[in-house]
């Protein structure tokens, strides 16, 4: 018989049996830099939930208060889901974990949740499975960013994005990484960069943004975590092969 948990992640947890994210390569430097961030954002409220069947890991969720989200959006009073990945598909992990953090942001009083998708990366959950779960498609962004909302009853005010992405691109000439550890494949997306940088003889400017001001007011995309951009152009908001950053890098010298 199935034996199906929901485990919240805490601060012990993460000492014992960690995170999902990245859990094969647990000694990896993205890895710890995940399990850093995350004890930091439990005193802001972030919620990670661990989804177990039989015993073993299988899917999580994590979401926080949108005034602490890593995602651009302005969305006051709502939950920000960040991630959302199941080890396998069919068997209703994803709705459960969904359905959990809708419980918990009416319990809450919030007027919302709300997910930034993005169908050309892996890097976003996928949008479909919100959809499917009451979740609606209300703006889009530069780069294929989708902002889904699911309003509870009498949401006075519903979620948008900024507008001024082109402008904030246009703040950086030189190779330029903006990055925070909310994401463990933020630390190879960036090494990747360097090695590409270092081929074509460029230096490379990292900037860890260390606070949800910094991320509203530089990200040049929704996604904020991770933005690669080389004289005013985005090259990238996700990991690529050395020889995609050197191809991309390469059009714009």
């Amino acid at each position: 018989m199935t034996d199906i948990q929901l485990i919240q992640t805490d601060k012990r947890m993460l000492e014992g049996i960690g995170s999902f994210c990245l859990r094969s390569k647990k000694k990896s430097p993205g890895y710890i830099n995940k399990n850093k961030w995350l004890h930091d954002r439990f005193e802001e409220g972030l919620r990670y939930i661990q989804l177990i069947d039989n015993k073993k890991q299988v899917g999580f969720i994590e979401y926080t208060d949108a005034e602490y989200s890593s995602r651009v959006v302005h969305a006051d009073n709502y939950s920000v889901i960040h991630c959302l990945w199941v080890s396998e598909t069919g068997k209703g992990y994803g709705s459960e974990l969904i359905n959990k953090c809708l419980q918990d942001a009416k319990q809450q009083g919030k007027h919302g949740v709300v997910v930034v998708t993005n169908p050309s990366t892996s890097w976003t959950p996928s949008k479909e499975i919100f959809l499917n779960n009451g979740f609606t498609l209300i703006e889009e962004a530069p780069y294929q960013f989708e902002l889904l909302v699911y309003p509870f009853e009498k949401s006075p005010v519903l979620p948008y994005f900024p507008t001024n992405w082109e402008e904030r691109l246009k703040k950086y000439n030189n190779l330029t990484v903006l990055r925070s550890f909310q994401c463990p494949f933020v630390d190879v997306a960036t090494e990747n960069i360097k090695e590409g940088a270092k081929k074509l003889g460029l230096e490379v400017t990292i900037i860890n943004i260390k606070s949800r001001e910094e991320l509203m007011e530089l990200s040049p995309t929704p996604y904020g975590i991770f933005s690669v951009i080389y004289k005013g152009k985005l090259i990238s908001f996700h990991r690529l092969t050395v020889h995609s950053v050197t191809k991309r890098i390469k059009e714009l010298l």
